[in-house]
């Protein structure tokens, strides 16, 4: 029987499969992706939490939903995504390295340069599914004070690991690491 890990997200239940990400560490797998529910909870919860600010910015991919939504919620018009590889359309594309827990490599966040000139001199806050080591938070961040904005708030709807010690995010629930046996 596979082991898994009971997480509540307001009222929102669900059980996550705990699955290997290195020889040391398991992690809860929390995928949003098609996950109306749980998105739509989280969005409503830490909607209210936010400070005020000019846009919200994630990284591609599983932020997308929860960006979308929150934005919804506050009646933001738009919300900017950083992409992980250039792409045809960009205009002077701004560009950032990242290593992820659960990719286990290197990833490049992508700015479009019109997306850059949108954040230049506003106020942002940084939204993700899940924060853990930081590292993609810390990037994406690196990445929109390049293009000139300032970031006001960095948050997820799960803090896992020692970022639920963090003093400088929001999040909702913690998630705990699972060491191997």
């Amino acid at each position: 029987m596979k082991e898994t890990y009971m997480l509540k997200v307001g009222n929102v239940i669900r059980e996550l499969p705990i699955i290997p990400v290195s020889k040391e560490m398991r992690i809860a797998s929390f995928v949003i992706l098609g996950d109306t529910e749980i998105v739509s909870e989280a969005a409503s919860l830490i909607a209210g939490r936010l400070p005020d600010a000019d846009f919200l910015v994630t990284a591609e991919a599983k932020g997308i939903p929860f960006v979308h939504e929150v934005a919804s919620k506050l009646g933001m018009k738009r919300y900017i995504v950083a992409r992980k590889s250039v792409k045809a359309y960009m205009d002077h594309p701004m560009e950032e390295t990242v290593y992820s827990i659960t990719t286990q490599s290197e990833q490049t966040l992508v700015l479009d340069g019109t997306d850059a000139e949108a954040l230049a001199g506003r106020r942002v806050i940084l939204l993700d599914d899940v924060i853990s080591t930081g590292e993609s938070i810390r990037v994406l961040e690196a990445l929109v004070t390049k293009a000139g904005a300032e970031v006001v708030a960095r948050a997820a709807i799960l803090a896992e690991g020692n970022a639920a010690e963090r003093k400088d995010i929001i999040y909702l629930e913690r998630l705990p690491l699972f060491p191997v046996d």
